[in-house]
């Protein structure tokens, strides 16, 4: 269940991955081919097809060429919830969910995968929902955190938890549950009703 299952070009799920794990980033030829440790000239086919499908557009800047994804692609939030399930912290999840407990829910909130900033101190960029090893979920946050270079914030509640504070309508559960997300387990469905 990973992106190569779906999409069978490899430098074109890493020139993809490299976009939409960075959202509205802008990268030279160079730097792509650094990020996503592939051939000059294989990253410059997969950018063309890219670039013909209608999903990056170029620039020149000086005499350097860059490349940005384009927010209007009408799959652009497809795929940006494709790459949150299939790589860091959503992948490392869904990977590892025998290890991290009995999991009922898990979620990252629409605007961490978009890269977008918290609006308030408050909101949550993971969600998950059932009875956790939590040092397990430690771990896998502290090396997100690493990588992304900043803190995540995350919560995590037993299910009668959940369900108690939905039903009294809890601030704090409304929010997360008005918010956009990116389901990584569980039926968002079932999540949200009642």
């Amino acid at each position: 269940m990973i992106l190569e299952d779906i999409i069978i070009s490899r430098v074109r799920v890493k020139v993809l991955s490299l976009f939409l794990a960075n959202p509205g980033m802008m990268y030279h030829v160079r730097d792509i081919v650094r990020k996503v440790g592939e051939e000059i000239n294989a990253v410059r086919r997969e950018l063309a097809h890219l670039e013909k499908a209608g999903m990056v557009t170029k620039e020149q800047r000086a005499n350097r060429l860059f490349y940005i994804f384009r927010k209007d692609y009408p799959l652009y939030f497809d795929l940006l919830e494709l790459i949150g399930k299939t790589t860091g912290l959503g992948w490392d999840i869904v990977k590892n969910r025998a290890k991290l407990g009995k999991i009922k829910y898990a979620m990252l909130s629409g605007r961490y995968v978009r890269g977008l900033p918290k609006q308030a101190p408050t909101d949550v960029d993971l969600l998950v929902v059932g009875t956790v090893v939590l040092p397990e979920l430690a771990q896998l946050v502290k090396q997100e955190e690493t990588k992304r270079e900043r803190e995540l914030n995350y919560t995590v509640m037993t299910e009668e938890e959940f369900t108690f504070r939905k039903r009294r309508r809890d601030p704090f559960a409304l929010a997360v549950l008005g918010g956009s997300r990116v389901m990584l387990i569980g039926d968002e469905e079932e999540m949200v009703s009642g």
